[in-house]
């Protein structure tokens, strides 16, 4: 599975330490889900497709997509 994380980071300029400073985790784990040497926790993958307000499905290489579904919520 192709993740986009990588991808998305650098298009909007940032650093793996800002977003690992956002995940509250270190930077070289992060690093390790860029790369995929570690497998990218689900409630990761939620913080970050809603930090850059894509889905999930996109974050994830499902759809070329990237607008998040709307809230059903409320």
């Amino acid at each position: 599975m192709h993740l986009r994380i990588k991808d998305i980071r650098q298009d909007k300029d940032l650093t793996q330490k800002q977003i690992a400073d956002y995940l509250i985790c270190d930077q070289s784990l992060y690093s390790k889900y860029e790369r995929g040497e570690r497998e990218l926790p689900l409630y990761v993958a939620v913080k970050l497709a809603q930090y850059y307000e894509v889905s999930l499905d996109y974050l994830v290489g499902l759809t070329d997509e990237t607008k998040p579904y709307p809230n059903k919520r409320g």
